[in-house]
């Protein structure tokens, strides 16, 4: 961290690949691929979803760390401990690494509920898991043509894929505020 030219090379290395990334995948366009895989690989199971989903929105996890990475390694208080003569190592893990886990905790957890209802949604227009997989968007496809004689056949698995996301979306606030590293000082 100390040698400029170190940290001039990384950031050109970090800033070319994610160009790169972004010219072959654009942000909006992962829920088209996946149809678009849907439709040539008929019946995908939801682990390959998962696994495609996966590797399609990394983009956006590797931003968000580098520059949470970037704007943490300007603040004073790591200043301060290089001031006092702490090494790199000791800067990273006592100070910026703490300091930067909240947010990618914030950031995936509201990526796992965005995959629990893209899966959902993929089954649901039959491009997804197919009938002896338990799926709750595929209980929701084949349950609307009994909508308004048996409405609980829809209605409970529509509700349970929203509790679900919203409990991972209320679990990584939770765990955000946990460990909050000013939280964590204040005890």
């Amino acid at each position: 961290m100390d040698d400029p030219r170190y940290e001039i090379k990384l950031n050109m290395i970090l800033e070319k690949q994610q160009r790169k990334t972004a010219q072959y995948i654009g942000e909006g366009s992962t829920f088209l691929l996946l149809i678009l895989f849907g439709v040539f690989f008929k019946g995908m199971t939801v682990g390959v979803i998962i696994l495609v989903l996966g590797l399609l929105s990394w983009l956006t996890t590797s931003r968000l760390v580098r520059a949470t990475f970037l704007s943490i390694k300007q603040r004073e208080f790591v200043e301060a401990a290089r001031g006092v003569g702490a090494r790199d190592r000791r800067i990273i893990f006592r100070h910026i690494l703490p300091n930067s886990i909240t947010p990618l905790i914030v950031q995936v957890s509201l990526d796992v509920g965005g995959v629990i209802l893209t899966v959902s949604a993929l089954s649901f227009l039959g491009l997804g898991a197919q009938d002896p997989t338990p799926d709750w968007g595929l209980m929701v496809a084949e349950g609307q043509d009994y909508f308004l004689t048996s409405w609980w056949v829809v209605t409970f698995p529509g509700i349970a894929i929203l509790v679900t996301a919203f409990a991972f979306t209320l679990l990584g606030d939770g765990l955000r505020d946990l460990m909050d590293p000013k939280r964590i000082f204040l005890r």
